[in-house]
């Protein structure tokens, strides 16, 4: 393996993993929401916690991630509201929504990634995380949220 593919696959192995932290702490926070969200970042991404032993730049990419999806968590919920039939964003599993949240963000309100690479990673994730039906719930509403973008577009 070259030099080159080494960084790139470390690059994106560290993005990776700042996604898979977001994800963890994300669903925390769901499930407490009267939990102070700066206060409890902190302390997942600082303490001798799951985040303990990885670099400043994943602690800080999740950090920025995180706090993006919870600022526009509204903006996020009404694109799944509008692009997936009979499951409201309060009646999907906390993993799959939290999932579902990042890479609508990421994918495709702030376009950091292609499409297909944010579907990709949404299903992955899901594989990863959630239950055994939750890579192919994932995958259809990413689907689905690709076409309403789309459309928009036009």
């Amino acid at each position: 393996m070259t030099d080159k593919r080494k960084f790139i696959g470390k690059k994106f192995g560290a993005i990776h993993r700042s996604r898979e932290l977001a994800v963890q702490f994300l669903c925390s926070i769901d499930l407490c929401p009267e939990q102070d969200f700066s206060e409890s970042l902190e302390l997942f991404l600082n303490l001798d916690g799951i985040a303990k032993d990885d670099a400043p730049a994943v602690k800080e990419r999740c950090r920025t991630i995180a706090l993006e999806v919870w600022r526009r968590k509204n903006e996020i919920d009404g694109v799944l509201l509008r692009t997936v039939t009979g499951w409201r964003p309060d009646r999907m599993v906390s993993v799959d929504r939290t999932i579902l949240r990042l890479m609508v963000l990421e994918g495709f309100l702030m376009k950091s990634l292609p499409v297909k690479s944010a579907i990709t990673e949404a299903v992955t994730l899901a594989g990863d995380f959630g239950t055994k039906e939750s890579s192919r719930f994932v995958s259809g509403v990413m689907y689905r949220v690709a076409k309403y973008f789309e459309a928009v577009q036009e």
